[in-house]
């Protein structure tokens, strides 16, 4: 166990490094000079050579990479161009929001989905298992963008049950912040639920499927003993791992259910530093999702086996 634990743990650094390398070049791919992007066509050659040197753009590639590698290991990720904030502390401020939100949609996403799929797969041909199919191919057919605005349209503006514009922290409220949560997080619950419910069907499916299964079953052992002690936990690895994958996915991908609530989390800075071409905060925000992202797939790596011991023993 310890073996795999070392194994996965150093796997995640040469990625890490990887990730850095990613992110540093994709922004140095952006055509045009970034000075002169951030300052505009009036100007001066003074100011575009003081820009230069203030962003480390008058050195060489390798030369800004280590500078730019080095001050991010400390936590300097830099200021930001346009308000001149540390970028570090207003990323942690920005995630707060959006693991307010993303956090909630992925536990509740399962609950909902883990249950419905398994019993679709255990019912495998009944008005149950059709429904529970045709229903989450439709919920992944409609657009995050298209189901968050039909809901803020109809429990927002309709009905008047939820603020549609507007924030309010949980920690500065607790009732007023949950009460500003409900859309956003109802918009992406209902999409990810689709995906989870299939996920967890066919590995069900898959399970049932096997010897110790019908093993079990010959043994006399009920339907619902055989489902929850010796199919649901070989059958959840494989949607445990998608769950972890929908988590570092959302954090990522949350900037359009955000603008659309007026959120201000980590996805909605990321759009709005595109738009006024801050470069160190895109830098700094591409960085911390992409960390993220590894973190989870290595917590979910730890995790793994306790569903499947077979696992640690590879």
């Amino acid at each position: 166990m310890l073996r795999y634990f070392l194994q996965r743990l150093l796997w995640s650094v040469p990625t890490v490094l990887l990730v850095a390398v990613s992110v540093f070049a994709l922004i140095r791919l952006i055509p045009g000079d970034p000075a002169l992007l951030i300052l505009g066509d009036r100007a001066t050659p003074e100011t575009l050579d003081a820009l230069r040197q203030q962003l480390g753009l008058d050195q060489g590639l390798t030369v800004q990479f280590i500078a730019w590698l080095g001050h991010a290991l400390r936590g300097d990720l830099g200021h930001s161009i346009l308000t001149g904030e540390p970028i570090l502390p207003l990323i942690f401020d920005r995630f707060q929001v959006s693991f307010a939100v993303v956090l909630p949609t992925v536990a509740l996403a399962g609950l909902l989905a883990v249950p419905l799929g398994t019993i679709a797969a255990w019912k495998q041909g009944s008005a149950t298992d059709i429904v529970t199919v045709a229903g989450a191919t439709l919920l992944l057919s409609i657009p995050t963008f298209w189901m968050g605005l039909l809901i803020l349209l109809l429990f927002g503006m309709r009905l008047g049950w939820f603020p549609i514009v507007g924030y309010v922290s949980i920690s500065d409220d607790w009732l007023a912040g949950l009460v500003y949560l409900v859309m956003p997080i109802s918009t992406l619950v209902v999409h990810e639920v689709g995906g989870i419910a299939r996920m967890a069907r066919a590995s069900t499916l898959e399970v049932l499927r096997l010897d110790y299964v019908t093993h079990a079953r010959a043994k006399g052992l009920s339907e619902a003993r055989v489902l929850l002690h010796h199919v649901f936990r070989n059958a959840f690895g494989p949607t445990w791992t998608l769950l972890g994958l929908i988590l570092g996915n959302l954090l990522g991908g949350i900037a359009i259910v955000e603008t659309i609530f007026t959120i201000p989390g980590l996805g909605r800075l990321l759009v709005e530093a595109i738009f006024a071409r801050d470069y160190p905060v895109i830098q700094g925000c591409l960085l911390c999702i992409s960390l993220f992202y590894v973190a989870v797939n290595l917590l979910i790596d730890f995790v793994y086996p306790v569903f499947d011991p077979r696992v640690a023993v590879s």
